[in-house]
């Protein structure tokens, strides 16, 4: 049997949720809202990230940092007192030597120089010629001087005038000096000959020698520094053999700028740093040389240099290997304090006439004017301006500004 149909009415249809509809239209809003806190994040200045350093309390010295080197202080050229063959010299650089004690050159006299066949020859010729006029030159005198005795017999029986007995006076007193000038001429001639002779036997390499060796001994105590002359030669009076001295008496010559040079005093105090030992080495300010000189620097710069020297105070026994022209870095020290208010020379920069520096407070750059002393370079003297324990931005440049904010970092 089928159900009869009802006359109940169809169900309504749903309604559409109306807080469903206000939420998708409020979606751009909110990402439009969200956009522009993004875009005012991203503008928002941002603390600048800087590098800080604190003033601290501690020593400081302000010094003049040169290149310097090392010289025998008292040194010795000993040099050839004659002229002669000088032996080989057997010293090298760094023998020790005794004053006085120790030969340090030996010099032969010289040989006679060997004549060729010619020369010979012409010594010969020379030797005849003389010879003829030795015999002429007497022949001359002997008849100059039977005429002189002629006419002082003539003179004696009145039958000459006194002018002619000057006259013969004259002519036999030259015949005279002519024959002792061939005399002479004969005399050399006959010596080439026997240096020729001499020569022959001597020269060809049998070593003689025709008068004793001059010995050269050192001057003074102390070690060989140079040897000019090596090797077997033969040398002139005053040619320079060797150089001696003590190493171990040494100063330091040390190029600064004449405007340095021209504050520095006698027993200043210096330190000399990479000479090759583990501790800096002691030395003092002797004096400085009263003339300058020009120098170009390696950036093509004339500057006016001034050798300052320096005496070496730390024992030889602590400063083993230094030796002559050895370079060393010098640091001069002009003033030095155990205690004052320092900052790193990073931290300082011009403005205007004077110096400035930014101080952290709060986050923020703060600008402060400063007085400053002494620098040592890496680190500078701060008289008036900051307190101990400020904190400091280290090399600012034109990032940071004053009243900007700040972000230490670490590196």
């Amino acid at each position: 049997m089928k159900p009869s149909p009802t006359n109940e009415p169809a169900a309504p249809a749903p309604r559409p949720n109306h807080a469903a509809r206000h939420r998708r239209r409020g979606l751009p809003y909110l990402a439009a809202l969200v956009l522009m806190a993004l875009i005012l994040f991203g503008l928002w200045p941002q603390p600048v990230p800087v590098e800080t350093a604190r003033a601290a309390t501690g020593p400081l010295r302000a010094t003049i940092n040169e290149e310097g080197r090392t010289r025998v202080r008292e040194r010795f050229i000993v040099s050839a007192p004659v002229t002669g063959q000088l032996r080989r010299i057997v010293l090298k650089p760094g023998a020790p030597v005794e004053a006085g004690q120790t030969v340090v050159a030996v010099i032969d006299p010289l040989l006679p120089t060997p004549l060729d066949e010619r020369s010979r020859l012409l010594a010969e010729a020379r030797r005849d010629a003389a010879a003829a006029a030795l015999e002429k030159a007497r022949a001359a005198q002997a008849f100059a001087a039977s005429e002189l005795r002629r006419f002082e017999t003539l003179y004696a029986a009145k039958t000459v005038s006194i002018q002619e007995l000057e006259g013969a006076q004259w002519r036999e007193a030259a015949a005279a000096r002519d024959q002792a000038a061939a005399q002479s001429a004969l005399r050399q001639a006959e010596a080439e000959l026997a240096e020729f002779a001499t020569g022959r036997l001597t020269g060809a390499g049998c070593g003689g020698s025709t008068g004793e060796p001059s010995q050269v001994r050192a001057p003074t105590s102390g070690r060989v520094l140079r040897v000019f002359e090596e090797s077997s030669r033969v040398v002139s009076a005053g040619t320079a053999l060797l150089e001696l001295g003590d190493p171990t008496n040494l100063e330091v010559a040390i190029e600064v700028l004449s405007r340095d040079a021209a504050v520095l005093r006698p027993g200043t105090r210096v330190q000399l740093e990479h000479w090759g030992g583990p501790a800096p080495l002691e030395a003092s300010v002797r004096w400085a040389e009263p003339a300058a000189f020009t120098k170009v620097s390696a950036l093509g710069v004339e500057e006016q240099r001034v050798l300052v020297i320096a005496d070496l105070t730390t024992p030889p026994e602590r400063r083993p290997g230094l030796g002559d022209h050895y370079r060393v870095e010098a640091r001069i020290i002009v003033w030095e304090t155990e205690r004052t208010l320092k900052v790193p020379s990073g931290a300082l920069f011009r403005q205007g006439q004077q110096w400035a520096t930014f101080v952290v407070t709060n986050g923020r750059a703060q600008l402060r004017p400063l007085e400053v002393g002494r620098s040592s370079g890496t680190e500078t003297q701060v008289l008036q301006g900051l307190h101990e324990g400020d904190t400091l931005i280290l090399y600012p440049g034109d990032r940071v500004g004053d009243g900007q904010r700040v972000r230490t970092i670490k590196i």
